[in-house]
């Protein structure tokens, strides 16, 4: 019986062997068939190459097979992302990410040129200055979009239910964001507009809500998170756990199970439970859908406006010793109720799209916001 037992285990044992080595020889046979590429490219292609670029390209090919957020740094381009250059360099203002090899705008930022061009979330960039788009890479991209404050840029633009391509002429700017701004609408009514989860936004908020209960008899709260592209997760859970009493924020699911984690709201809602709507749109996404998705999940707020961007998934910067870096997606984000906001996004409880073309927020022309006002106004 104990010799069976032996030559099964045995067995299983030879057949995992077999098939490590066979995964193994398969990985050698196509590093192989890469060099082979290659070297036919360099020797019969119609025109010289450059192959440390095509290195390069191919690497981020790899990369952005995965998903439209994992990319290649060349050692220049995360030089550049480590390097301050206030006052250098001028920006547009947007958010963006890649999608099926075209550059998507996931938000413009409020008061910055791309947003007062009227560049929207989910604008599919194709040419800029003419160049096309299609077939470089994200970094490519974003730093043919930079250049010296003053300068301008010309952006070719698909936008959905558009026939014709869009032009848009922009010129660059510094961009400062103001991520949290607040201020008193109808007498009653707490408003807080927050464009960006970056490390002071937290603190930011806090201030602005204490503010707001302290000198005004306050009733309802609008938290504004439309065209906010995210950032901080942590910024997200303390943010969250200011309107919340108790209950699950977020949780993150990576590859290995005890890098799993989860975050929980501590006792004690800043608004003491007044009635809150959160207002989103596309280009709310990542930090955004949590704060929104998990204000949902436990009925605290009602979210006003149009589904969500569908980013949820958490990032790494990972330098390499060429001295630049990848950008892999090492985990998921799921809300309170489980489920994941990858490109699902949050849906709002009332539906209200922008009804203008002309549509501006916080204008005139922003249907959403004064929606929502009525709403709470009865």
């Amino acid at each position: 019986m104990i010799k069976k037992t032996l030559l099964i285990l045995f067995s299983f044992f030879f057949i995992y062997l077999n098939t490590v080595k066979s995964a193994e020889t398969d990985i050698y046979q196509k590093i192989d068939l890469f060099g082979e590429v290659l070297e036919k490219i360099n020797k019969e292609y119609v025109d010289e190459i450059n192959q440390s670029e095509s290195m390069d390209s191919a690497i981020n090919g790899l990369l952005q097979s995965l998903d439209p957020y994992s990319a290649y740094m060349s050692p220049e381009i995360f030089n550049e992302m480590q390097t301050e250059t206030s006052g250098e360099f001028g920006g547009l203002g947007i958010e963006v990410g890649m999608e099926s090899g075209v550059v998507k705008v996931i938000s413009p930022i409020d008061d910055t040129p791309a947003s007062r061009a009227g560049i929207k979330a989910g604008d599919y960039i194709v040419k800029i200055n003419n160049i096309q788009v299609q077939g470089k890479s994200l970094s490519e991209a974003v730093d043919l979009m930079r250049g010296p404050v003053g300068s301008g840029i010309e952006l070719t633009i698909r936008r959905r239910g558009e026939k014709k391509a869009l032009t848009f002429k922009i010129i660059r700017e510094v961009i400062q964001i103001q991520s949290v701004k607040s201020e008193l609408l109808e007498e009653d009514i707490g408003y807080i507009r927050l464009t960006s989860f970056n490390e002071n936004s937290g603190k930011q908020v806090e201030k602005n809500i204490k503010d707001l209960e302290k000198k005004n008899n306050i009733k309802s709260y609008i938290l504004d998170l439309r065209n906010n592209p995210g950032g901080l997760l942590s910024q997200a859970i303390k943010i969250s756990d200011f309107f919340l009493n108790n209950g699950e924020i977020v949780s993150t699911k990576s590859r290995k199970a005890s890098e799993n984690r989860k975050w929980f709201a501590s006792e004690g809602d800043l608004t003491k439970g007044k009635t809150l709507i959160v207002l989103i749109n596309y280009g709310s996404a990542s930090a955004s859908e949590i704060v929104a998705g998990a204000l949902k999940d436990h009925k605290r707020a009602i979210l006003l406006g149009e589904n969500s961007y569908g980013k949820g998934s958490v990032q790494s910067i990972i330098p390499l010793k060429n001295d630049g870096a990848i950008r892999l997606t090492v985990a998921k984000y799921y809300l309170p109720s489980g489920k994941s906001i990858s490109e699902v996004g949050v849906s709002p409880d009332i539906e209200i799209g922008e009804e203008s073309d002309d549509f501006r927020i916080k204008t005139e022309t922003d249907n959403q916001l004064n929606y929502a006002i009525k709403l709470l106004n009865g």
